[in-house]
């Protein structure tokens, strides 16, 4: 199959709804590293303050960034970051909200991975053993699909 086939989907005789979509990624920095999180001695700053802001960017730039995506007006992108010392462990949360044609499940899923990336990015000088694991949509709603919630067995 060549590129000939295919493309975005014809979103135009859609209804405008409501649309919600929150993804999780997590990012295993170690205890060592962890420490340095909380403890705020991290030599490019504060990680968690600049990847909540790059994945908010993230999420924004999405279509320019996965070729068959819609570009969306965004009403509201929320990046959370917890502490998990269980795993050592930062743990990310986005929810994306906008009123639109099709889902934002994309730019949540983006907005966590570039929020991961930039975690790597700030820590990498002090291990190369991060990892970034478990990046899954968690729900979506709005739509003809209507709503998903992820099982938690999953």
């Amino acid at each position: 199959m060549g590129l000939d086939r295919g493309g975005m989907i014809d979103v135009g005789q859609k209804d405008i709804t409501r649309r919600e979509a929150k993804a999780f990624a997590r990012v295993i920095v170690g205890p060592l590293i962890l420490q340095k999180i909380e403890d705020g001695v991290l030599d490019k700053g504060d990680v968690l303050e600049y990847s909540k802001i790059a994945g908010i960017l993230g999420a924004k730039k999405t279509p320019e960034l996965i070729p068959l995506c819609h570009p969306l007006f965004l009403e509201q992108v929320r990046v959370d970051i917890e502490i998990n010392r269980t795993e050592a462990s930062l743990d990310i949360y986005t929810t994306v909200r906008c009123s639109g044609k099709t889902g934002v499940e994309m730019e949540a899923l983006t907005g966590c991975m570039i929020s991961a990336l930039t975690v790597y990015d700030m820590c990498k000088m002090y291990s190369h053993d991060i990892e970034i694991v478990a990046a899954k949509l968690l729900e979506k709603s709005g739509g003809k699909s209507g709503t998903y919630v992820r099982n938690q067995d999953k």
